[in-house]
């Protein structure tokens, strides 16, 4: 298991991109695929075309989500947290996802500049 934290720099206010990672039809305006979401705690969630499945687990309004990414029958909760901050060109997203299967690391973590922050980059 791997781990994985990284900056990007998204230009949009951090209210602009928090509604974008949490509300289903905006994140289907920047992924193209259908999205299933909730800011519910415990709610289950699914995101480009089930690629994405996991549990929301803690939301604080425009400035922080967590959730738990399933993969397979692994044991160890893999967990994503994104982290809002104000920066001069906008928002400063702070993303640490942890225990990566090894086997999916490369795929992840290029999924998330290429794939997930890429495309919101693009929408804004």
């Amino acid at each position: 298991m791997k781990d994985f934290k990284k900056y990007y720099i998204i230009r949009a206010t951090p209210g602009e991109v928090y509604i974008a990672l949490t509300n289903p039809f905006t994140i289907s305006l920047w992924t193209n695929e259908e999205a299933v979401m909730s800011t519910q705690p415990g709610s289950e969630f699914s995101m480009l075309g089930g690629a994405i499945v996991g549990k929301n687990m803690e939301f604080i309004e425009n400035k922080k989500m967590v959730q738990q990414w399933y993969f397979g029958d692994e044991e160890t909760p893999s967990i994503v947290t994104i982290k809002l901050h104000d920066h001069k060109e906008g928002t400063s997203v702070e993303l640490n996802h942890t225990n990566i299967p090894d086997e999916a690391f490369e795929e992840i973590t290029s999924g998330w500049d290429e794939v997930y922050f890429g495309n919101l980059e693009e929408y804004f």
